[in-house]
């Protein structure tokens, strides 16, 4: 049986797209999964996207490493 997902965080791109975090399982492995959301009904009900990226597990610290390069770069302009 799969595990049920884990919404990490929810990133509000717009008032009809978000993009939301999660790591869920597939196949017995486990995955965080980043994708767009968007709603037409107000917010009521938000349906996943086409748009988004999976990574695995070792893919996660390649990641961080990009976000906090970034980060670095972006606290260096101000």
């Amino acid at each position: 049986m799969a595990k049920e997902e884990k919404e990490l965080a929810v990133i509000e791109r717009s008032d009809t797209e978000h993009l939301k975090i999660s790591i869920s399982e597939y196949n017995g492995k486990s995955y965080l999964n980043m994708r767009i959301f968007f709603t037409n009904d107000g917010g009521s009900t938000w349906i996943p996207t086409k748009k988004g990226v999976t990574f695995t597990p070792d893919q996660i610290e390649i990641l961080r490493d990009a976000v906090d390069d970034a980060m670095k770069e972006f606290m260096a302009q101000e």
